[in-house]
């Protein structure tokens, strides 16, 4: 079959592999579409230290089952399905608390630290455990099921965050999880939205999708907006979508006393932390990990056209073709959200 395979950090070549083998309690799934996730484009170079080559990377993806194992019950050859970006163990001390994006034994499709390697979909092919699979509705196009993922990681943040009735919500970093978290709290019982990232054009895409205000990074005068908004409080709560340290401390600042941070964003490995600010102002820290049960809620929304990723799919091409969109997102080419790339 044909891959894209990362043969080397920043050398993406276009291939034959093998086709992949599957257990009696898998599925061999023929992608029709997989998303170029901000994840893959910083493994790229080696700089996430997840993606260790030689990979096939993916993980937000869809398609349409070719091969299923002797016992397989729930899904037959011809299902079309889309499927959770996290494999684990069902016997697992997290899984059984129904928390299995913390499973000792996880893994993510498409990644390879020091400790495992799970070849992803950026293939023809690709081999997925029964119980990661869910069933595409009707009116869900396989290229609106590859932005699942992105999605159920935003709905999962806002599930784990304690968020009262009509609260002040401040989204640090309007990407696309950040666009995702403002489309997920449109719908939830949140009060006003805020949305705050250095990109103008991204800021118009989070009023788009439901936030009431937006404001650039930049614009020293950003506090100030927050607290006149907020009665002189600051933010009920506040959710991270970047990872870096400056957006971590703008979360931190503009969230009131006794407020919550949920950080999802995890570009930097370590930062210098406000401590004294966090425990002064008994600031509750948390954070937000991947999915853990969200894509059937997803699939609902989607279904129902409560969210919209239709408006965030900016390309889709084949999958001959990745290597140069992966460069154009590493160079930050102007205008481009998600590339879905077609095997």
């Amino acid at each position: 079959m044909k891959a894209l395979v990362l043969e080397a950090y920043n050398k993406l070549v276009y291939k034959d592999v093998p086709k992949p083998d599957y257990g009696s309690n898998e599925v061999l799934v023929r992608v029709k579409a997989c998303g170029i996730c901000g994840s893959d484009v910083h493994g790229m170079d080696g700089s996430s230290g997840r993606r260790i080559p030689p990979l096939i990377m993916g993980h937000e993806a869809s398609g349409v089952i070719e091969e299923i194992g002797g016992d397989i019950s729930l899904f037959k050859v011809g299902d079309r399905v889309t499927f959770d970006s996290t494999e684990y163990r069902l016997d697992d001390w997290y899984t059984l608390r129904g928390r299995y994006n913390l499973s000792d034994h996880r893994k993510v499709l498409g990644v390879a630290p020091e400790e495992y390697r799970r070849h992803g979909a950026f293939a023809e092919y690709v081999v997925i455990p029964e119980h990661i699979l869910y069933k595409l509705p009707d009116n869900v196009s396989f290229e609106q099921a590859a932005m699942v993922e992105p999605v159920a990681v935003a709905t999962h943040a806002v599930d784990l965050t304690p968020l009262k009735m009509r609260d002040t919500v401040l989204v640090v970093g309007a990407g696309m999880i950040g666009l995702f978290l403002i489309q997920v709290l449109r719908i939830s019982n949140a009060g006003k939205i805020i949305a705050v990232d250095l990109d103008d054009r991204k800021l118009e895409m989070a009023k788009k999708f439901g936030a009431q205000y937006a404001v650039n990074a930049k614009d020293k005068r950003l506090r100030d907006f927050i607290l006149q908004l907020t009665e002189n409080r600051g933010a009920d709560v506040v959710f991270e979508a970047v990872g870096l340290e400056p957006t971590v401390n703008t979360a931190i600042e503009n969230v009131r006393k006794g407020g919550v941070v949920t950080i999802v964003g995890n570009l930097a490995s370590d930062i210098n932390f406000p401590l004294q600010s966090v425990v002064t102002k008994e600031i509750r820290i948390q954070g937000s990990c991947a999915i853990a049960g969200e894509y059937p809620k997803v699939l609902d929304m989607m279904e129902h056209g409560l969210v919209d990723v239709a408006s965030l799919l900016s390309v889709a091409a084949p999958l001959s073709e990745g290597a140069g969109w992966f460069d154009r997102l590493y160079n930050r080419a102007p205008g481009i959200y998600k590339v879905i790339l077609q095997p």
